[in-house]
């Protein structure tokens, strides 16, 4: 079994939590005071990936690529919007740097997506 045929149900998982955590995020954002910009920022990277993520599960058999964009995009997503909320409500965040690391991961996902246009099956 491929590493993408492995991570299909990971993805639609994920696609789904980042999903509702974006709509809540949001609501957070609208409704919670405080540093509302920081749930408006995390609800966004949430929900620019859930579709994304959605969008590599069902692509698992076409896109060479989808396993390892999607843990990027996945990991990234924590990373950066876990980093986020933990210094919404606690005031530090998860480590130094867990934000930008996040972003770069997203970042390097979205470019695992492109390079799978290059590396597509020989007929």
């Amino acid at each position: 079994m491929s590493l993408n045929a492995r991570l299909e149900p990971v993805l639609y998982l994920f696609a789904g939590l980042f999903g509702v955590a974006g709509v809540a995020l949001a609501a957070l954002a609208a409704h919670g005071g405080g540093e509302a910009n920081l749930a408006a920022s995390a609800s966004a990277m949430c929900l620019a990936h859930a579709p994304a993520l959605l969008a590599l599960a069902l692509a698992t058999a076409k896109l060479k690529t989808a396993w390892l964009a999607g843990l990027l995009m996945t990991v990234g997503t924590l990373l950066f919007a876990g980093d986020l909320m933990t210094l919404r409500f606690t005031g530090a965040g998860l480590f130094p740097y867990a934000a930008p690391t996040g972003g770069w991961a997203m970042m390097l996902g979205w470019l695992a997506v492109a390079a799978g246009a290059v590396l597509r099956e020989r007929r």
